[in-house]
């Protein structure tokens, strides 16, 4: 089977998807055509542009698309030639979902119920559509390390206020003012939408006095090694699809919890949810009051989920079959006389 891939975000959470279907099928990624003439470059770009996705939709049996964004918003409105597919993650739905021809794709990959239920209000006539594959964390690379309990706190994420790392460092300050130490571990880089934001958290860190128990890092390159230095991982937002930092941290040995934003409860039981600043305090001191043979029991029923329902091996399976059912639909280009 022929399989187009478009990607114009990040293929941090493909990668391994794009293996395991290269290893049974025919594989080509949409790269447009940049013509660069420097009189009516506009026009020019944009019909060699149509021209480029004509081709691609036309030599495809299916084409999937990782995000369901821009490039699969010009796409749907193309000639149905071929079959489609996307996964939409989350900001997806917010941004680009009003812009797509639903009716030109043929199945659409959500990452959590929460999301799927969020898309069928949207988009009610293409609920049956939809299917719920979960987002996925490769229990190679996070290999579990389970350590004695030192009060080590840290948060992986972009810096932006979705993320509510300023309200973290409040809730880390009223924990230190009930009981001393533990340390804030902050990884992750400045949001481009928000280039404030990193230096306001620094900010804040200097006003509440917290300069030698919390530390910054900036962009994670190793977050495996990153994880072993971490004994409880926090998930502050209020929106995700489904977070795949808390299954990484879980995966190496950490325990997490999160606040209770809509699909959190698809992975965390009740006892690692919160809503408030206060209950999360209440979690952590809690938690830190157990003996370690009780913290570990923990940690290793949340690592039984990941292994259950988040393996990556598991779910690049998942997701090839859905691509092939998709694809299986349509006639082969040969067949087709492309």
């Amino acid at each position: 089977m022929r399989i187009g891939i478009a990607i114009e975000e990040t293929w941090a959470f493909f990668r391994e998807i794009e293996q395991e279907l290269s290893k049974y099928h025919q594989i080509t990624q949409f790269h447009p055509t940049d013509t660069r003439f420097p009189i009516f470059y506009e026009r020019l770009n944009a019909r060699q542009l149509h021209r480029d996705w004509s081709s691609f939709l036309r030599s495809n049996q299916v084409v999937f698309f990782e995000w369901a964004s821009g490039l699969l918003e010009t796409a749907s409105h193309f000639p149905k030639t071929c079959g489609m597919i996307t996964r939409l993650h989350r900001y997806e739905m917010y941004h680009w979902a009003q812009k797509i021809n639903w009716d030109a794709v043929d199945r659409v990959i959500l990452v959590s119920q929460a999301k799927r239920n969020e898309f069928a209000r949207k988009f009610p006539d293409q609920a049956e559509k939809t299917l719920v594959i979960s987002e996925a964390v490769s229990l190679d690379r996070f290999q579990s390390k389970i350590k004695d309990f030192s009060g080590q706190l840290g948060t992986l994420c972009h810096l932006s206020p979705r993320k509510r790392v300023y309200e973290l460092i409040l809730a880390f300050y009223e924990l230190n003012r009930l009981q001393d130490g533990f340390h804030l571990h902050i990884g992750g880089t400045n949001h481009s939408s928000y280039p404030e934001y990193f230096g306001i958290l620094q900010t804040l860190v200097e006003k509440l006095g917290l300069q030698e128990s919390v530390t910054f890092y900036g962009n994670v390159e190793d977050p495996p090694n990153w994880y072993r230095n971490i004994d409880l991982f926090i998930s502050n937002s209020f929106s995700e699809g489904l977070q795949v930092s808390p299954l990484e941290a879980v995966a190496s040995g950490c325990y997490t919890i999160s606040h209770n934003w809509d699909g959190a409860d698809e992975f965390f039981s009740p006892r690692e949810l919160f809503f408030s600043e206060r209950q999360l305090v209440e979690i952590i001191l809690s938690y830190a009051d157990l003996s370690q043979p009780e913290k570990t029991a923990h940690i290793e029923r949340l690592q039984d989920i990941v292994r259950r329902n988040h393996d990556l091996d598991k779910i690049k399976v998942q997701i090839r079959e859905a691509v092939e059912q998709v694809g299986a639909g349509y006639e082969p280009r040969s067949r087709r006389g492309a």
